[in-house]
């Protein structure tokens, strides 16, 4: 995510597409992880194969011009048995619906409307037996301290028909929108964990259910530039908990830890040195198949200087999960421009693989890579392989089973509010070959 260097001098050009970009997308220990990509890893590279053929799903490029989404996620939002896609636009404010029915007939619907939409998520808030939509809204693109977010929910009335719902409005610019039953719900309430990116100020919280669509809100870390908010129980206690990418200047990961009765703790499990490292994706992932959830973490972001490149040291790393609140940092590799890193077993090899995608990278060489595997063998070892060279500008990703055979697919999308205006995408199905 784009620093702002508060501390330092004048905001570069490019810092007006900041809030968007960086959206969209621990006792603490400091250490900073800069390994490059090896010339074996690239032998190796050479010498695999996985390749993918690209399908356009839903609205095409032409319907908006240069296309913006900002997040798209997997998920049978109908509950039919077939997975969907949800996607965020950008572009025109919308939060949209690609509806799989039959197998393999994808049909885009309109979920409703949210200003500056930056993530999309699902889960059934009130217990209803219905997927809700939850949108973080950021109000606008363009950077601004002014009080201009909104937590909105659309509520599923009857899997066709979505009531939306504002639960907080005029605070902070939303970037992420979690729901997770943090206090305890025994009737299939849920609450809602929110990251705010807001601009020079910003915000984490949680909001309470309390029934009827009323939330109780508690603010629990006042840092902005808040991208991410991934839910999993850390700390095996059986109560969920949260994590939060805090980028701006501070490049840090906290989580917060939930001992019950509605109390968080705001524990740093990592940070860099680096107030330029550009943190841009959290995921949370089970790398080594030890039981214990682990996060994935890609930086990749530099939107907030006049010339836009990548710098040397992004790429994509985990965090291994050592139990007691203990992350280790792990570099994976490195990868210009990553962003929304993504954990399957894509190779079929019953390890769990990584991918990113690149919003930011030299697209003037045709051998810049806009998506790329990072196969594990097992032994905490992961080989780089590309996967697309073309469309660029990729900001989000998400892997799943769409296809109903056990093989994931991946679904991109493309943020194109930079030059060059060219090889843009909207959203990109890909299926292995």
């Amino acid at each position: 995510m784009t620093k702002l260097h508060l501390r330092g001098t004048d905001l570069r050009l490019a810092a007006c597409w900041i809030g968007l970009i960086g959206a969209l997308l621990g006792g603490c220990r400091r250490e900073r992880a800069d390994r490059a990509v090896s010339p074996a890893e690239v032998g190796r590279a050479a010498t695999m194969r996985l390749e993918y053929t690209p399908v356009p799903i839903g609205a095409p490029v032409a319907e908006f011009g240069r296309p913006m989404v900002t997040h798209v996620k997997i998920v049978d939002l109908d509950r039919d048995g077939l997975s969907d896609v949800l996607y965020c636009d950008g572009r025109k404010n919308t939060v949209r619906w690609i509806r799989q029915a039959p197998r393999g007939v994808f049909t885009e619907h309109l979920i409703g409307e949210a200003p500056g939409p930056a993530h999309v998520d699902v889960a059934d808030v009130n217990g209803t037996g219905r997927l809700d939509v939850l949108v973080a809204s950021m109000g606008q693109i363009m950077p601004t301290n002014d009080q201009i977010g909104a937590v909105i929910v659309f509520e599923n009335l009857d899997n066709q028909h979505f009531r939306r719902r504002v639960l907080l409005e005029q605070t902070a610019r939303v970037t992420d929108l979690r729901a997770a039953n943090l206090q305890g719900h025994t009737d299939g309430r849920l609450d809602l964990v929110v990251g705010q990116f807001g601009y020079a100020q910003g915000e984490t919280r949680w909001m309470e259910n309390q029934g009827n669509w009323q939330f109780r809100s508690e603010v629990v870390n006042t840092l902005s530039g808040c991208i991410h908010t991934p839910v999993a129980d850390f700390d095996a206690d059986g109560r969920p908990d949260f994590v939060a990418l805090i980028s701006q200047e501070w490049e840090e990961i906290h989580w917060f830890q939930n001992l019950g009765h509605g109390q968080l703790r705001d524990n740093l499990v990592w940070g860099s040195t680096n107030e330029d490292y550009g943190s841009s994706g959290l995921d949370v992932a089970d790398v080594n198949r030890d039981g214990k959830p682990d996060l994935i973490y890609t930086n990749g972001d530099g939107f907030d200087y006049a010339v836009q490149v990548p710098r040397p040291w992004h790429g994509i790393q985990w965090l291994e999960n050592r139990g007691n609140g203990l992350f280790k940092l792990r570099r994976v590799g490195k990868m210009a421009g990553a962003y929304s890193p993504c954990a399957a077993d894509l190779n079929g090899d019953g390890c769990v693989d990584l991918l990113s995608v690149s919003t930011l990278a030299y697209w003037s060489d045709p051998n810049a890579v806009s998506m790329m595997a990072w196969l594990n063998d097992g032994r905490e070892g992961f080989t780089p392989v590309v996967l697309a060279h073309r469309p660029i500008q990729l900001v989000t990703a998400a892997v799943g089973d769409l296809d109903g055979n056990g093989v994931p697919v991946i679904v991109t999308g493309g943020f194109h509010a930079l030059p060059p205006f060219e090889h843009m995408s909207s959203v990109t199905l890909w299926r292995k070959k």
